[in-house]
């Protein structure tokens, strides 16, 4: 399908003949776009992604299910795992798309060698082999990369794009040419950028992907470039137009919507933009802005509101987690921290958010610090089901503040910031009371027989001590860790298990130090311990003080107390409201100054 823009305007409808739709004309049944995802190959190209055959399966899967139009697997002629991904996928799914919305799988690769036949060159081989319904291709399309890199004449790479193309549609193969630095080579040559892509449409070509390869054009350029490139094909309207961007000046995204405004209608990309060097277009955002601001269809019907979650689960799977600020989908996207913004947004909440978070399965949320105001805490309260006067909020807020003057933070320890509420209340009765701890660090002689004569073998000791008080009785406990911190959440976990059995489930996760300032041994630390249970509940809180020690049992103190409130031996329940019989019980009244 192709719509065609020209100077912002849009041309007479085209009908494709190999899609089921006229676009343009208000009579579309299928997409406008259609999503091209890379991730599994051109994503896996991304420093510090490792993806095994199961990782590639599993993306492969979900993508499927959410319903992008292709998903391109892998090169199987480059490496044994992609060759060992469509073996797989094989004895999976059979036939030319994958239920329930009829993704297609494609096998990337490039067109044949220099002066060599199709049938000999083992790349191409591999290719057919694998079985994938779609075959894309990369061309070189810039005379200089021709000339220099494959060290071959123009009229030769024109002809390895005839046979390519020809050979694998005589195979009745759907056949994409991923016409490489498409841009660059228009701009130097492009007499014979336009060459390359009409060469591949003489020969069948199904689609032409004009790849914007080293990330430096900007929008305006693609934009242009793309519309010439559409007047080249206008003779062959069954060839519909692609547009492959990297994020190198960080216009991937809007070089996407820049192509699709002058009428490509196939957009490559990877979730969340991963990809080699600075990455590829995300295709999260590509498809939101396509929907919500541009008013065309890419994805089934309803499949928008699980973006935020299909970004998250490939993060899981590639452990490469999203950023917080990235569009749409991150955990910041619609967070609000300046108290004039929570104010606002309390009474209007479309006047600091751009949409609904809802509609692509995200939320508004607003994190309290230093720079609250009193909307932040009310926020806070009424989304943990409780209630506090106005005196009670300003003495909280002014509690915060004083607190993050002192090191602690806390927008990203909202369970900190839970407990501070929780004690507030005058009906509040603390689960348990920590009297006193005491932590010894030292070492010790271990008998080495393997040392050598005059040399002594040592290890660190590392014990505490807590004395708790639980329903008015007090008693000690005792812990030994890997250092002074383990032993002290040893000495209080064991302590506790034994009245608060739900304790076992709680798991410290994670756990970060960040000094604040540079006064040596004298300086402040700030300690975020981050918990979680089985059911993959997760919580943080923060301490901070010139101890180490001594911030890190503020943390510890604020997490198992939270747990304490929260889970129950089958689970926790941490569904923005504290809901635990025991706090339900406490709080019955609400929380009071």
């Amino acid at each position: 399908c192709r719509v065609a823009f020209a100077h912002g305007r849009r041309t007479r409808p085209r009908t494709c003949t190999r899609c089921r739709c006229v676009v343009g004309s208000g009579k579309s049944k299928a997409m406008d776009v259609q999503l091209y995802d890379t991730t599994l190959r051109d994503g896996a190209q991304m420093v510090d992604v490792a993806m095994t055959l199961e990782d590639k399966l599993k993306i492969a899967q979900r993508l499927c299910d959410f319903g992008v139009g292709y998903v391109e697997a892998g090169w199987p002629g480059s490496n044994p795992k992609d060759a060992a991904f469509f073996d797989a996928w094989n004895k999976i799914h059979r036939g030319e798309s994958v239920p329930p919305h009829g993704t297609k799988l494609a096998a990337f690769g490039s067109t044949r060698r220099k002066e060599a036949k199709c049938e000999d060159d083992p790349n191409i081989v591999s290719l057919l082999e694998c079985q994938a319904p779609v075959i894309t291709m990369v061309a070189k399309a810039w005379s200089e990369q021709v000339l220099h890199v494959l060290n071959t004449t123009k009229e030769e790479n024109l002809s390895m794009i005839r046979d390519s193309v020809a050979y694998f549609k005589g195979f009745g193969k759907e056949v994409m040419l991923d016409a490489e630095h498409f841009f660059d080579g228009f701009k130097a040559d492009p007499s014979y950028a336009k060459e390359c892509i009409r060469a591949a449409a003489e020969s069948g070509v199904d689609a032409v992907v004009l790849c914007e390869t080293n990330g430096g054009c900007l929008p305006w350029d693609v934009e242009a470039i793309t519309a010439m490139a559409m007047e080249t094909l206008a003779p062959w309207e069954g060839v519909r137009i692609g547009i492959h961007t990297h994020n190198d000046t960080g216009m991937a995204v809007a070089n996407s919507l820049a192509a699709v405004r002058a009428g490509a209608t196939i957009v490559q990309g990877c979730i969340n933009g991963i990809g080699e060097r600075t990455g590829n277009a995300d295709l999260v955002t590509v498809a939101a802005n396509l929907e919500l601001k541009m008013g065309m269809s890419c994805m089934p019907q309803g499949r928008i509101s699980e973006l935020t979650e299909l970004a998250h689960t490939v993060a899981d799977v590639c452990h490469q987690p999203p950023p917080k600020s990235n569009p749409y989908i991150g955990s910041s996207a619609f967070a609000h921290k300046g108290g004039i913004h929570v104010a606002a947004v309390r009474k209007l909440p479309h006047s600091y958010n751009h949409i609904d978070p809802g509609l692509v399965g995200n939320a508004m949320r607003s994190v309290v610090s230093e720079l609250s105001g009193r909307g932040n805490i009310l926020d806070k309260v009424e989304s943990a089901g409780l209630q506090l006067d106005k005196e009670g909020v300003g003495s909280v807020l002014a509690m915060i503040k004083q607190l993050e003057n002192e090191g602690f933070a806390f927008e990203n320890a909202g369970a900190s910031v839970d407990m501070i509420l929780i004690r507030r209340g005058s009906l509040y009765t603390p689960p348990f009371k920590v009297l006193e701890y005491t932590v010894m660090s030292g070492n010790r002689l271990e008998e080495d027989p393997g040392s050598q004569e005059g040399c002594a073998a040592r290890a660190s000791t590392n014990q505490a001590m807590v004395k708790l008080e639980i329903d008015g009785k007090a008693f000690m406990s005792a812990g030994e860790g890997n250092g002074p911190v383990d032993a002290l959440a040893a000495a209080l976990r064991t302590g506790l298990c034994s009245e608060f059995p739900q304790i076992e489930n709680v798991l410290l996760k994670d756990y970060n130090v960040h000094l604040l300032d540079t006064r040596g041994s004298q300086s402040t630390t700030r300690v975020t311990i981050e918990f979680s249970n089985p059911a993959c509940s997760k919580w943080s809180t923060v301490g901070a003080h010139t101890s180490i020690v001594d911030a890190s049992f503020r943390a510890l103190l604020d997490g198992l107390e939270f747990g304490v409130l929260n889970c129950t031996t089958h689970g926790c329940k941490l569904n923005n409201q504290l809901s635990s019989n025991m706090l339900s019980t406490q709080l019955a009244n609400g929380v009071l100054p």
